[in-house]
């Protein structure tokens, strides 16, 4: 008879922890999902932020190229070198720009860490639960 309710009383042990192993399941999934969207959300950002930086930046750019270059002449430089020396600014702005976008793109800073940790933690709850 005792070995009938210990048989019952593991069984409501197993199920038990298997419920609790599906419902953690389902919190690390929901877990996921919302920082997955995060960071969604934070890729959208960046483009954004280097659409916007490419929109606005290349009128007032082009301006100040041609100040440049009109400032060059001015002194004494010749219109080739004037003009030459403008495109390696604009070069060097682009770069830094292209820097700045690509670095909020990096993959490091897309993972989704929060959930990589949570589920190492059920891991080892869930091995501790099985012995």
């Amino acid at each position: 008879m005792s070995t009938q309710s210990d048989l019952g009383t593991i069984s409501n042990l197993l199920g038990d922890a298997l419920s609790q192993f599906a419902k953690l399941f389902q919190n690390e999934v929901d877990l996921a999902r919302a920082e997955l969207g995060e960071k969604v959300q934070q890729v959208a950002w960046a483009v954004g932020w280097l659409a916007a930086a490419a929109v606005l930046v290349i009128p007032a750019l082009v301006m100040a190229l041609f100040a440049l270059s009109a400032a060059l002449m001015e002194s004494g430089w010749s219109q080739p070198i004037s003009y030459l020396v403008s495109a390696v600014v604009a070069a060097a702005v682009a770069g830094v720009l292209f820097a700045v976008g690509w670095n909020r793109l990096d993959a490091r800073n897309l993972a989704p860490r929060k959930t990589m940790r949570q589920l190492e933690k059920d891991k080892v709850t869930v091995k501790d639960m099985v012995r």
